[in-house]
């Protein structure tokens, strides 16, 4: 999963080469179960399904790459616990704006 983006894009491209080579794997119900348009329960076949997981996980793990917790806590004024390197938990409060400027 940690691939560089050359290897990324031969991942994907290897992915559609099984695809078009399959006549057997259902394209357009693949494309249906990521659409939303109807659930992975529908998918009869093994490889599609494999297919939706491996789309799946991708986007999961570019949605967790995007996220900025903290910033976002920080900004409004929000706790938050995170681990530090031992492993600890370690809870941020939020800082007082006001309480700096005062110093």
């Amino acid at each position: 999963m940690d691939r560089s983006a050359a290897l990324q894009v031969s991942h994907w491209a290897r992915i559609g080469r099984e695809m078009e080579r399959s006549r057997e794997i259902p394209h357009s119900e693949i494309a249906a179960v990521l659409k939303g348009e109807t659930h992975y329960d529908h998918l009869d076949d093994p490889c599609a399904q494999a297919i939706v997981r491996t789309v799946w996980a991708e986007e999961m793990k570019l949605w967790r790459e995007s996220l900025d917790l903290e910033t976002e806590f920080v900004a409004q004024g929000l706790p938050f616990a995170e681990l530090d390197e031992s492993g600890d938990v370690v809870i941020r409060e939020p800082v007082d704006s006001r309480a700096q400027h005062r110093r």
